[in-house]
């Protein structure tokens, strides 16, 4: 019989090293799940200036001289929690905002309760989205402030400038949906079809485990498998570690959504899409859109499976406002948030069109005003006064 030409000792040494290089990782990684782990959230010094039911109003603490002078409004869906703004340090929406010297304010919409089960998106809107918004103006002696909305509170942001236009200086839509009516993405087209009035009449308010597990479906191979695959592939990362933590803490940290506001978000927008054809109506008033007349930025991901880029890139042209922009990021639903590309362009770009909006706000505001002194000539007196 021949030698045989398979090379057994290369094998078998490949083999060894690998082993060794598997013991030593393992090693490392029982050192690193073992010790201090830092994982918490929103971690970022606020403090919560009103109090409404359970929902409050956070407002983070300056770090830095002010750039744009009017605060902004974060106002984040009621899915999930608003933490995800502030996730951890060094990849945290706020604290970029506040390095960049905006004034921060943040719903925090709490955790609803049986006695929620019939509010609807007006008493969202109308009531305490309107009522922070008056308590800002009012704190900060502005008339006006920059309003941004996440997701579905994009979409409530949106509503609210229909309503009151009055009060909002600038808009800012993030991952917002807006046209309904489109076949990308599983979650629409589930949605047309969910009963749910059935579902409220079991549930009362809509568990946020149960909206959980039906985003997971979406993309079952990514969010429920590869992700733990790449966890373990990386137990020896320290900071990824407690970076995975701090996003499943997020995950699955899941208020419940009021019943009635599930049931009005479910019927008007994704199964018959009023709003953005002007048909909805909210507390008795029809949402026009050509009422949204101040500035809007509106931001999407590119590969959003949750909200993709048609759900949100026909507002602009729906709107009143003759100054829009659209942005198109490539990434995902959350990654526009926590990904440290993303971070390097989201917030500067915010920040500067604000800037830019304020400064042209204080070109238009400003007026020459001739007055008369007694026993004087007439003087020319120029008087800067900034909306917002």
């Amino acid at each position: 019989m021949g030698k045989s030409k398979i090379p057994v000792d290369l094998i078998l040494k490949d083999l060894a090293k690998k082993a060794e290089s598997a013991q030593k990782r393992m090693g490392k990684a029982s050192d690193v799940l073992l010790g201090d782990l830092n994982t918490d959230i929103a971690t970022t010094p606020y403090e919560v200036v009103y109090q409404q039911d359970r929902v409050k109003l956070k407002h983070y603490k300056p770090i830095t001289k002010k750039k744009v002078r009017t605060p902004l409004l974060l106002t984040y869906a009621l899915i999930n929690r608003e933490t995800m703004l502030d996730l951890s340090p060094g990849r945290s929406v706020v604290e970029n905002f506040l390095q960049q010297g905006v004034d921060i304010y943040m719903i925090d919409w709490g955790y609803p309760t049986r006695k929620d089960r019939f509010l609807g998106i007006d008493d969202h809107v109308n009531v305490y989205l309107n009522d922070i918004v008056d308590f800002i103006c009012q704190r900060e002696k502005v008339a006006k402030i920059n309003l941004m909305g996440i997701c579905m509170g994009g979409t409530f942001s949106v509503i609210f400038s229909a309503l009151h236009p009055e009060k909002v200086l600038n808009l800012i839509t993030t991952v917002t949906p807006t046209h309904f009516d489109i076949t990308t993405g599983l979650l629409n087209l589930w949605m047309r079809k969910v009963p749910v009035d059935q579902l409220i009449d079991n549930f009362g308010n809509i568990p946020g485990d149960f909206l959980n597990f039906g985003f997971l479906l979406l993309n079952p191979a990514r969010l429920m498998i590869d992700k733990y695959v790449g966890f373990y592939e990386l137990l020896d990362d320290k900071e990824f570690v407690e970076n995975f933590i701090r996003m499943e803490r997020w995950i699955f940290d899941s208020p419940d959504i009021p019943g009635e506001t599930f049931r009005e978000f479910v019927k008007d927008c994704f199964q018959k899409n009023l709003l953005i054809q002007n048909k909805m109506v909210v507390g008795g008033q029809l949402i026009d859109l050509k009422k949204v007349t101040m500035p809007l930025l509106n931001i999407y991901g590119k590969y959003d499976h949750l909200v993709p880029p048609e759900a949100c890139e026909r507002l602009t042209g729906k709107v009143g406002s003759k100054d829009t922009e659209d942005i198109c990021l490539k990434t995902g639903h959350i990654g526009i948030y926590v990904s440290s590309r993303c971070q390097q362009e989201f917030v500067p770009k915010i920040t500067t069109w604000l800037m830019e909006r304020e400064t042209q706000a204080v070109k238009k505001s400003r007026t020459r005003v001739n007055t008369r002194l007694p026993g004087t000539s007439t003087q020319r007196k120029t008087v800067d006064a900034v909306e917002g």
